[in-house]
């Protein structure tokens, strides 16, 4: 199967003493071979921050 279940974490909460927010995805291993790296909302700072792989 080329495709996979990954959690994404955000990367600024712990930095702040806050809760980090996740979110679960998809991403196709053979054609994204490097850890996923978006910007998502995380509703605990309330603004878009950058969320990275960590499953």
């Amino acid at each position: 199967m080329a495709r996979e279940i990954i959690t994404i974490e955000c990367t600024e909460a712990r930095k702040e003493g806050k809760a980090p927010s996740r979110y679960v995805t998809k991403r196709n291993k053979k054609l994204q071979t490097e850890k996923l790296e978006i910007k998502k909302y995380n509703p605990f700072l309330r603004r878009h921050t950058v969320h990275k792989e960590i499953k």
